[in-house]
């Protein structure tokens, strides 16, 4: 909406006739990385704006990480009842409720994106719903839902668009059972045969929940492991407990084409030995990794350099024009919602020329919440050897660990990486039940520069999970107490 007005006021900027509304930072995108942003910035004193052409908390919040969670938890539930005589208890007649499982899980998407806001407002940041392109000379357009336009006026924008679903182009596009994320997410019926295309988290996630849920799970990945960023010795423990319930891999193996119909799905894949076979199956899911959102947000009238869906920015997220920066998966990879959170803090505090320090990838953990978990940080075993490194490897498993034992959770393993010649913790990696809220403390060790020694120095709780990182650790030293 456009105000006239004789003169300019303290806060807007007449240009032909029109009011151009003035802010100190506008960010483009409201995901975790935008709103993140938009808050830190707003504490600081900032006159912020953002923009969100679809929900606020993006893609993570609505359609990722916290519904996916949520289906996660469900499947969890169905788990420990599956498993209830083990304890003492006999459950019988259950039944699945598919819809109450995908409301339950909208239902939380709906009400954290509510949260969020809730927290824009809290802070005075002025929302806008619609989409934005930047006209250049510090300028953003912004076409809102409804309609109408605005137009922005802001020495900084952050890009904050974060990415969606790279497709396959012989896969039927739109087709009801030919799923991304998104639709995997919310499925109107239980395929009786899942095929999914992708051993990454995403894949390998859906693969857990649909697999715990009662269908028969095939994943096809063209490497010749499954979690391929992953430490290898934790891929094979993966591999080995996702086929030991009943999942099947296919390694080394290409999907080469696909032909749906309204009831089946058939799908060429080209096998590691060469030969080709035809699976098909109620439904596919593809999960092949995601390409950022660069299009039609008027880059081309900037210095920004895209290469490989991706914008190009420095170690505080500065772009190639000045005043224009960019964070979270649309600026590359790993493309994590805490990265992105992260980032937006570190390129806002630039800008306030704060004492802003360059994020280090290594110390961005990862985590994958299938059934068992997998959580890592830092150097796997191969690259610290790429990396010329010397290295002491300590490793403590599930079985050896009280508090494992005791959740009838003994499957699992804690693998911990150190330097030879100084101590320090290069890479930690970890399978097993809520590997997830633990791997936080090998983060802030390896933040703080923690060498071996601190860590044996520490005292763990008894009887925890997390006493297996300090048994690892002691494992690297050849002094494990309990295994």
């Amino acid at each position: 909406m456009y105000f006239m007005y004789s003169v300019a006021t303290k806060n807007n900027y007449r240009i032909d006739q029109k009011i151009m509304q003035n802010f100190d930072v506008v960010i483009v995108g409201a995901g975790p990385g935008g709103y993140v942003a938009a808050i830190r910035a707003a504490q600081l004193g900032m006159k912020t704006a953002i923009i969100e052409r679809e929900h606020l908390g993006g893609v993570c919040l609505n359609w990722g990480c916290i519904p996916t969670k949520a289906l996660l938890r469900s499947a969890e539930v169905k788990h420990l009842i599956d498993n209830a005589p083990a304890f003492g208890l006999n459950v019988s007649d259950v039944k699945i409720d598919l819809p109450a499982i995908v409301k339950r899980s909208r239902t939380i998407a709906g009400q954290l994106s509510s949260g969020i806001r809730g927290l824009l407002k809290k802070n005075k940041v002025t929302v806008f719903e619609g989409s934005a392109v930047l006209d250049g000379n510090k300028k953003v357009t912004v076409t809102l839902n409804d309609g109408k336009v605005e137009q922005l006026l802001a020495p900084h924008i952050i890009i904050a668009t974060g990415a969606r679903a790279r497709t396959l182009p012989f896969a039927p596009q739109n087709h009801p059972l030919v799923w991304l994320a998104r639709e995997a997410m919310t499925p109107t019926f239980m395929p009786k045969d899942l095929l999914i295309i992708g051993s990454g988290a995403i894949g390998i996630e859906f693969a857990s929940f649909y697999k715990t849920l009662g269908a028969n799970v095939t994943v096809v990945e063209v490497l010749d492991r499954i979690l391929p960023q992953e430490d290898a010795e934790i891929s094979a423990l993966a591999q080995k407990s996702f086929e030991k319930h009943g999942i099947t891999f296919a390694l080394g193996a290409s999907v080469t084409d696909m032909k749906a119909t309204d009831k089946s799905v058939s799908v060429t894949v080209k096998m590691a030995n060469g030969k080709t076979e035809v699976k098909t199956v109620d439904a596919v899911i593809v999960a092949v990794g995601i390409i950022g959102n660069t299009e039609n947000l008027g880059l081309e009238k900037t210095k920004v350099k895209v290469e490989k869906g991706q914008i190009i920015v420095d170690a505080y997220c500065q772009t190639a024009e000045p005043g224009v920066y960019a964070i979270g998966d649309v600026a590359g990879a790993p493309w994590l919602a805490h990265k992105a959170s992260h980032e937006g803090i570190l390129c806002v505090e630039k800008i306030a020329n704060l004492k802003a320090h360059p994020m280090s990838r290594e110390n961005i953990p990862g985590c994958t919440y299938s059934m068992p978990q997998i959580a890592s940080v830092g150097l796997t075993e191969a690259k610290a050897i790429d990396a010329g490194r010397e290295i002491k490897v300590g490793r403590f498993p599930f079985r050896g660990n009280g508090k494992a034992i005791a959740l009838g959770e003994p499957e699992g393993l804690v693998k911990t990486i150190f330097d030879t010649k100084t101590g320090e913790l290069l890479g930690a990696h970890m399978i097993g039940a809520e590997v997830t809220e633990m791997i936080q403390g090998f983060v802030i060790a390896k933040t703080l520069e923690a060498t071996e020694e601190e860590l044996i120095h520490t005292i763990f709780p008894h009887p925890t999970l997390s006493e297996m990182m300090h048994e690892s650790t002691l494992d690297a030293l050849g002094r494990v107490i309990h295994y």
